[in-house]
């Protein structure tokens, strides 16, 4: 007659008598410490591709104020030249370019905003992965 008890199956992997509590919780303090690891590095890439985005939208709002700039440069130059001869074509043609710049800085504005609201700071994909890390945690202490 056997002496085991009905719940120690010693054929599991997971029975192993020769290990301490202390050498237990030595794994689970390894465990934890490479999670929080791969939870660092995750955040890292997931920040590092916020900046990216970050760093486009940006480049439209510079790329906007430039053309914005050169916009008011020749709508003045075309109101002052227009003011001294009153109706002749020479401004005409810098009133219609400086509107066109207009046009064109509007338009890289309006997309380096929709880009920027594309840019989220939070690294979602993490803080979801360690809610679930958390409730994985809770689970194994109950």
């Amino acid at each position: 007659m056997s002496t085991t008890l009905p719940h120690a199956d010693r054929s599991s992997p997971r029975y192993e008598p020769d290990e301490s509590v202390g050498e237990l919780l030595g794994r689970v303090a390894s465990d934890i410490g490479a999670l929080v690891s791969s939870e660092v590095e995750l955040a890292k890439t997931e920040l590092r591709d916020e900046a990216n985005r970050l760093g486009r939208a940006m480049g439209f709002f510079g790329g906007g104020t430039i053309v914005g700039w050169l916009a008011i440069m020749l709508l003045s130059l075309a109101a002052a030249w227009g003011l001294g001869e009153l109706l002749d074509s020479i401004p005409l043609g810098l009133l219609i370019v400086g509107a066109i710049y207009t046009v064109i800085a509007a338009v890289l504005l309006v997309l380096g905003r929709n880009r920027m609201r594309e840019v989220h700071p939070v690294p979602e994909a993490t803080i979801a992965s360690i809610k679930e890390d958390i409730q994985w945690l809770k689970q194994q202490a109950s």
